[in-house]
């Protein structure tokens, strides 16, 4: 019988990899090796698009091709784990039982169950204690399951879509500042970072503290922050870090950020990329956690207002 193979449009469509990723990384590091189907075409065997699965998820975990791609699939899915929080004996992420509820919703693809129990936590918690306490840890839980590959990426994104509607229903709902409010916060992510689920957490916890907030949603140039802090009267610029970036494009975006905005415009810098409190920017404020949102809040406005 002969072995199972995928085209590399098949490929790209299973790994998120582009069909040049895959050639480039074949003449660069001799991996992927394709054999030829009857028409000459590549065709990947599924070992091989089972690796490139893992590599995929540690590089949107802020790994680099070069180091990872020559490696064997059983270092690659160590340095899975490794990456990781803590585990059982059988590799499973340890997590509450009503955190696991969540992760079984979006297996199951219960959209409805998934909505109920957020909104139900929601009213049972309150909001601010919904944020720090279910989805902070839930979404590193998430992340973690769909890192081991036990959480397809059309479930991710099931997950993350339903998660930005109950924040956005929750900012909807709440009443307006006063048009005098301060401080004014302007919120937004560096280009090359998607990810804007702790840039609507943030949000939230900061309306909840009074804060006049406006949000560019992610990937906005440095230069065009500067000219929405400036159009906005921002006192804060407010900035969501997952792993995706390099720790250089970090620092550097930062640091020109923090150069090219005035004095008295503050820099708030939060989330998972560990550069932001090994090498700290000067002038910006790196947050470590959530928690911290309502005390910086409160600092700022002892010293300015």
């Amino acid at each position: 019988m002969r072995p199972i193979t995928l085209s590399i449009a098949a490929v790209e469509r299973n790994t998120g990899l582009s069909k040049d990723t895959l050639r480039v990384w074949e003449r660069r590091y001799g991996f992927p090796t394709p054999g030829r189907d009857a028409l000459a075409e590549r065709a990947y065997p599924l070992d091989q698009v089972e690796k490139l699965r893992v590599i995929k998820r540690l590089m949107d975990a802020g790994h680099r091709p070069g180091r990872i791609v020559p490696q064997p699939l059983e270092e690659l899915l160590g340095l899975c784990e490794h990456s990781l929080g803590a585990t059982n004996g059988a590799g499973a992420v340890i997590a509450a039982p009503d955190l696991r509820l969540y992760i079984d919703l979006v297996r199951a693809h219960d959209v409805q169950g998934l909505r109920r129990q957020l909104l139900s936590a929601q009213l049972r918690l309150g909001l601010g204690r919904f944020v720090i306490e279910v989805l902070s840890p839930l979404n590193t839980l998430v992340g973690d399951t769909w890192m081991r590959g036990h959480l397809e990426i059309f479930e991710e994104h099931l997950y993350t879509e339903q998660i930005h509607a109950a924040l956005r229903n929750a900012l909807n709902g709440m009443p307006a500042p006063e048009a005098a409010s301060r401080p004014r916060v302007l919120l937004t992510t560096f280009p090359n970072e998607p990810h804007s689920i702790g840039l609507l957490m943030a949000e939230v916890l900061l309306a909840l503290e009074g804060c006049r907030c406006v949000s560019l949603g992610t990937q906005t140039p440095v230069w065009d922050i500067v000219l929405a802090a400036t159009a906005q009267c921002a006192d804060i610029v407010a900035l969501s870090f997952t792993s995706v970036l390099t720790p250089a494009t970090v620092t550097e975006g930062l640091a020109e950020l923090r150069d090219k905005l005035p004095r008295g415009v503050e820099v708030w810098a939060g989330g998972a990329a560990p550069v932001l409190h090994r090498r700290p920017t000067p002038g910006v404020r790196a947050l470590d956690s959530l928690t911290r949102i309502a005390a910086e809040a409160q600092r700022w406005r002892s010293e300015r207002v």
